[in-house]
């Protein structure tokens, strides 16, 4: 923008300059002589020399726009220089990158064509101007620290989707994620870059050589000798892979690391304005510093801080005089930078709270004063923008002192009310993330960010042995590591006082955001935010699949921190005001918030399903029990076919707009948003060489909004719809009859806190696990250098060569972990602190509340968002993994309760029929079989009320058809394990070793049986006679299908592994028949826990299904040990290969399972049941008493025979897992290998021979003993018994049967 004309008389904001004299008189303007000594001291001359007062010109308001002039236009002539500076440089004089022509492969670029994000495998694009002569300098601001190829090109370059800048003869590059230097050939070069680092990239084209610095640091000549010459001119290049992204500064802000001397940027600085800005900011501090004594009648200086416009006329018309040039010149973004940002910056260097600096204040009440609005709109737009841009890129230093710098000013503009208001409507949460100011960005490379100084003394726990179990027997540990503990532990302490400044003066920020009490000239900031937030969340939420439109998980973690605390600090101020209210230890959300579509949840999945499904299906619940009624036009409205109509006309509409090539990428790309490019802005251009054109701009915000129900109504909604007056009780809405008629809190609040509880289900619990990776490394490198430290101390003398290689390693070992020790520590404070696991802790607290709430109203629980239960197990999961390492779950007030009511609550949902989406079904169903793994937590299950206990035992009974019966399977086992024969082992007798990572998972857990849940389930067994049959035929369906489908695998496994050519099993074969064994030993230790539980099941035949349970168990009991058993068979020769992914499978597990089932029934049982299972065992055509000797090491002689060259080979006994089985386990199955050896004899003696037609024809294993009414087809009644279980037709006229009568062969035939 130009400044106004000279001559002409000019308007803003009601202020208009006369040239009539007698007007001084009525506003009060000072006396001529003391106005021409202010106006000449206020616009001194450039040399800063006054002219003596006779020489001087006589200054009236009437000739001061003119001497205003003259001054500006003073040492501004270098106009003329601007083609000097060109010299050298070929293209625009604005440079930036070439959206047009010259990019290879899916590019997404802001608006500003300065960002940049990859959307293909390895996307390249230059800029639009060329250097050929003289030094020049660009900045890339590095958003992602993927991998990236940043430097020069040439205009002949041709890159593709394998080749980028550097891999071609004339470009240049330099890689700081894999570390190296780049043309053609690579070699390193450098260091290695981070998020929020800024690379330079230097060429002087005189000397022919390229360089590049990390945060104004030289990393020295990269390439010398580049090719020069005629036709020779370097473009600025990138090259980077999917969803990485930086944005490009050339000059058109001031460089952040100048400092190079004789490198200019590509694009000139605006010198003649910012000459010009730089003259009326001097006037404009001239103006606060000098004051008028009108009673004196005397210029006086006034105290810079503690300037405020007091409605001196004298004062305004000056100010109104310098704003008419200042202002055009503060909506470029240059200028805005390097001059209003630095000055403002200046007001607060002088320390104090930002409370002591009015001044800021009072300026910004001048801008809104004196300036057109739309100037003061992109004044304030672009300040933000650079805040943030220095707040972000800014480095890490001891005292964080940059960081808190920028967040003071940032705190100083938001405190100003109409700058908040217009910034939140417009910027925040629309232009730029403002997230990214509560974010604090992790040091990758510890030596730069001082942490050497601060923590000058390292230390990492050593708690793990080698076999990576964590050492309880752990020696007390020594005073010089108590010492270097405690150096750590109070370095740790100093880093976190500072980061807590940081995080203070960022809760300050979203406190005033929160603010609801500035309601002057509209609506309260907090009602802005609300609709803003939700607008976030559904961005995130909807855009999972699409990466360049999430807000980072790094950022959202620190943000949902901050919020806490700022929603606490409200809360419980409210609660300080109206005592019958919630305070935040009790918050939860109530349920009506989840039906009275007040907040919307977007297309978030329903606890019931869709919620146009809900709507129809409960709207008579909702009449009933909430007073709710749904319009039957909006339900015809919602019905799928219409939303997904909508849903096309509108891609359709915007798909028309756009060349054909790019239509299967640019419908998913029409509207990203919250870009991780530095630059800030929305990309509206999407570039692809499929199809070299400019996409259209976006559409506006508006039409995809339209396509959801009642997201417009949400965007106007305004307080009184939010908070309700007078009887409407706004979001609380519907309150069912279940839910108590008492205050809670500001409903404005509630939405903050469900908003908060979508973010942590977002992406917070998954950067939370991520981060836990440092840890591991720490133990990793910590075992490592445990290791070589006693290498070293066995090294012999005489070996000094491998002697001094340890040392190399211990050096290279202890040099690690001090980088990593200290960068776990900030990750510590940052992340993993005790006032973050209490926010997560609090978060817990609140879902479990509000789960609570939403299921006293029966069916209207269905209306809640999945989500709630995601983060009540994942925040669980969370405190107990990821933050134990620095801090306790057990020291948290309330644990034990909390524990409890989880418990409860996944008892009771986890078969919960309101609930019908099969992966919250299966979160629940883990959460619960992680929760029984661990002593503490199936305490907690043991604690919740007996009919809820009673009533989970009854749904983990339910037959295992129809349902994912995997996970009820092992909450049973783990429940038994401990118990069984031979189950006290942690890991398999022949896997002892494992990682120090995998101890903590719960299969790797001790055994703690449930002896309560086991007594449930026996009375369970006992009392319901149909329970017991359905359960246990499922059981054995299941042993029989995971069985078979084992043997069937390893078959196959067997043939590829004989096959002479080089072959590979597929790892997902192994795998898949690793799971069928584990699942056959599970289901196998089932079936030993309901023998040991409730023999009776199987051994009273007064029971209608018991001898029919008790010939299939016998059945499959024996096809196991058959198969397992067999000397030289199939099982041996898999377990013999020891295959990768086959670990767990050996003979010990499987065979301890069945010997404890056949322990049960033979031995430890009456002399009745001992007989019944015995006639069956040895009725069962496939016994055989060899399968029994085996379990005790007592091969059959021809197999010794055959194995005696083989003499090391050592046979499988239960003799030799001595520390795993007792002596008195051992004894019971001596006693029954004695006892079915004797039974066998005599079975043998009394057993008369069976003629062929007199068997079952189709087992040929047992006399015929039923016939079938009405077609009197016969088998025996193990056939017919099973079969009709799962069919009622004959098996051979298939005619219905509708009865079995006993058949007994007639004495004459």
């Amino acid at each position: 923008m130009t400044s106004r004309g000279a001559g002409t008389a000019f308007s803003r904001k009601n202020y208009r300059l006369s040239t009539e004299p007698e007007k001084s008189k009525v506003t009060g303007i000072v006396n001529s002589r003391l106005l021409n000594d202010y106006l000449h001291r206020v616009f001194a001359s450039a040399d800063g020399n006054q002219p003596a007062a006779a020489y001087r010109k006589h200054l009236t308001f009437q000739n001061l726009q003119e001497h205003l002039d003259r001054l500006l236009a003073e040492e501004n002539g270098s106009e003329d220089s601007r083609d000097q500076v060109a010299e050298g440089r070929l293209g625009p004089s604005a440079v930036v990158l070439d959206h047009t022509s010259g990019f290879e492969g899916l590019l997404l670029v802001d608006d500003d064509l300065l960002g940049v994000i990859g959307h293909s495998n390895f996307g390249s694009i230059r800029a639009t101007t060329c250097v050929y002569k003289g030094k020049w300098i660009y900045e890339v601001l590095i958003s992602s620290q993927g991998l990236m190829q940043i430097g020069w090109c040439t205009l002949n370059c041709r890159f593709n989707q394998e080749e980028g800048v550097g891999d071609t003869p004339d470009s240049y590059a330099y890689d700081g994620n894999r570390v190296r230097k780049w043309n053609v050939t690579t070699t390193n070069y450098g260091k290695s870059w981070a998020a929020g680092d800024i690379v330079s990239c230097l060429i002087d084209l005189d000397e022919g050589t390229i360089a590049f610095c990390l945060n104004g640091i030289s990393l020295g000549t990269a390439f010398d000798n580049i090719t020069r010459g005629a036709g020779m001119a370097y473009f600025p290049a990138i090259s980077l892979s999917f969803k990485e992204s930086v944005a490009f500064n050339f000059g058109s802000r001031p460089l952040r690391y100048p400092l190079v001397e004789g490198y200019r940027p590509l694009q000139d600085p605006p010198v003649a304005d910012l000459v010009k800005a730089r003259k009326l900011l001097g006037y404009l501090k001239n103006v606060i510093h000098i004051g008028i004594d009108v009673t004196e009648g005397k210029l006086v200086e006034k105290d810079m801080s503690m300037w405020q416009l007091q409605g001196e006329p004298t004062v305004l018309i000056t100010l109104a005089h310098i704003f008419n040039y200042f202002s055009p010149l503060m909506c470029k973004v240059y200028l805005v930078e390097d001059v209003l940002m630095t000055f403002l910056l200046s007001i607060l260097e002088r320390g104090g709270s930002v409370e002591a600096h009015p001044l800021i204040q009072q300026l910004l009440d001048l801008m809104w004063l004196l300036m057109e609005e739309y100037e003061v709109h992109e004044c304030l737009k672009q300040l933000l923008m650079s805040l943030l841009r220095a707040y972000r890129f800014s480095p890490i230093i001891p005292d964080l002192g940059l960081q808190i710098h920028y967040l003071r000013l940032t705190i100083a503009v938001l405190k100003h009310e109409k700058s908040r208001k217009y910034l939140l409507s417009n910027v925040l949460f629309d232009v730029l993330r403002s997230v990214v100011f509560f974010y604090i960005k992790s040091p990758l490379r510890v030596e730069e960010a001082g942490l050497q100084e601060l923590i000058p003394t390292t230390w990492w726990p050593n708690r793990f042995t080698k076999e990576g179990k964590e050492s309880k027997e752990v020696k007390e540990e020594s005073a010089e590591e108590r010492l270097r503990r405690r150096a750590y532990e109070r370095g740790c302490q100093r880093l976190k006082k500072r980061i807590e400044v940081v995080e203070g003066l960022q809760v300050h920020i979203l406190k005033l955001l929160l603010n609801n009490k500035d309601r002057g000239g509209g609506e309260a900031s907090r009602y802005i935010f609300l609709n803003k937030f939700r607008k976030f969340l559904q961005e995130n939420a909807s855009n999972r699949g699409n990466l360049t439109v999430l807000c980072p998980p790094e950022y959202m973690v620190c943000f949902l921190h901050r919020l806490i605390a700022a929603l606490r600090f409200f809360w419980d101020g409210h609660k300080a005001k109206s005592p019958a209210a919630l305070n935040s230890e009790e918050a939860y959300i109530p349920p009506q918030l989840f039906y009275n579509g007040k907040v919307d949840y977007f297309d978030l999945q329903r606890l019931g399903g869709l919620l146009s499904h809900l709507k129809k299906t409960l709207k008579d619940d909702l009449a009933a029990k909430a007073n709710v009624l749904i319009d039957p036009a909006e339900l015809q409205a919602v019905t799928m076919d219409d939303l997904d109509e909508d849903e096309e006309s509108a891609t359709s509409t915007a798909q028309s707009q756009r060349p054909s090539a790019a239509l299967a990428i640019g419908g998913a790309l029409a509207r990203p948003g919250w870009l991780s490019s530095p630059t800030l802005g929305r990309a509206n251009r999407f570039l692809s060489t499929a199809a070299v054109s400019l996409m259209n701009p976006r559409r506006p915000l508006g039409n995809l909004e339209k396509i959801k129900v009642r997201t417009l109504s949400v965007e106007q909604r305004t307080e009184e719809d939010i908070e309700g007056s007078h009887g409407n009780e706004g979001l609380l809405l519907g309150r069912p009859p279940e839910e108590p008629d008492q205050p809670i809190t500001e409903n404005s609040l509630l939405e903050v806190l469900d908003g908060i509880v979508m973010m942590y289900n977002l992406s917070v619990h998954q950067q939370l696990g991520k981060m836990v990776g440092v840890s591991d490394d720490v133990n990793e490198y910590a075992m490592a250098l445990k290791d070589t430290e006693e290498k070293i101390s066995r090294c012999p003398k005489r070996r000094r060569d491998i002697h001094e290689e340890l040392l190399k390693s211990q050096k290279v070992f202890s040099e690690k972990l001090n980088h990593l020790s200290r960068r776990l520590a900030w990750i510590n404070v940052t992340i993993y602190s005790k006032e973050k696991m209490q926010d997560i802790y609090w978060l817990l607290r609140v879902c479990i509340r509000t789960i609570e709430h939403g299921d006293r109203t029966g069916s209207l629980f269905a209306f809640m968002p999945e989500f709630y239960l995601s983060v009540a197990m994942n925040s669980y999961s969370a405190l107990k993994n990821y933050f134990s390492p620095v801090n306790s779950m057990e020291e948290l007030p309330g644990y034990e309760e909390t524990l409890m009511r989880l418990a409860a609550i996944l008892a009771k949902h986890f078969a919960d029929s309101r609930i019908v989406g099969t992966d919250i079904r299966d979160s629940l169903m883990q959460a619960l079989a992680s929760y029984v793994c661990y002593p503490h937590s199936l305490h907690a299950v043991e604690r919740i009320p007996e009919e809820q206990r009673i009533s989970m035992m009854k749904n983990l009974l339910a037959p295992y058809e129809q349902r994912p019966w995997a996970q009820t399977n092992w909450i049973l086992v783990r429940l038994w394990r401990g118990c069984g024969f031979g189950y006290r082992y942690t890991r398999l007798p022949h896997l002892l070793k494992t990682k120090p990572e995998d101890a903590s998972l719960p299969s790797l857990q001790k055994p703690c049986p449930s002896t309560l849940l086991q007594q449930h389930m026996a009375a369970l067994l006992r009392s319901d006679r149909d329970l017991a049959p359905s359960f246990l035929n499922s059981v054995l369906n299941q042993l029989n299908w995971a069985f078979s489908e084992f043997i069937g695998m390893i078959q196959e496994i067997q043939q590829a592994a004989e096959r002479l050519e080089r072959n590979f099993v597929d790892s997902r074969q192994l795998k898949v028949c690793a799971t069928c064994f584990d699942l056959s030993v599970s289901l196998l230790r089932v079936l030993e826990m309901t023998v040991t539980l409730a023999p009776e099941i199987f051994l009273d035949w007064n029971r209608p299904s018991s001898e029919l349970l008790l010939r299939r168990l016998a059945q499959l009991l024996n096809q196991v040990l058959n198969r397992v058993t067999a000397e030289r068979n199939l099982f041996d020769r898999v377990v013999n290969l020891r295959l990768p992914g086959l670990e767990s499978v050996d003979h010990y597990p499987i065979l301890v399972a069945v010997t404890g089932i056949l322990v049960r029934l033979l031995v430890d049982t009456d002399v009745q049941g001992a007989e019944r299972a015995t006639a069956v065992l040895l009725a069962d055509p496939c016994f055989q008493l060899r399968s029994i000797q085996y379990l005790l090491g007592h091969a059959e002689p021809s197999a010794l025979a055959a194995a005696a060259p083989a003499a090391d080979k050592r046979h499988f006994s239960l003799h030799t897992y001595t520390e795993y089985i007792s002596a008195e386990e051992l004894a019971k199955v001596d006693k029954m290998l004695s006892h079915l050896s004797e039974e066998s004899k005599q079975a043998a003696a009394t057993t008369l021979p069976t003629s062929e037609e007199d068997l079952c024809p189709i087992c040929y294993a047992h006399p015929i003993s039923a016939i079938f009414r009405p077609c009197s087809h016969k088998s025996c009644k193990a056939c017919i018994n099973q079969h009709l279980m799962n069919n009622k037709d004959c098996f051979f006229c298939k005619a219905t049967i509708t009865g079995v009568d006993d058949f007994a062969k007639p004495a004459s035939s």
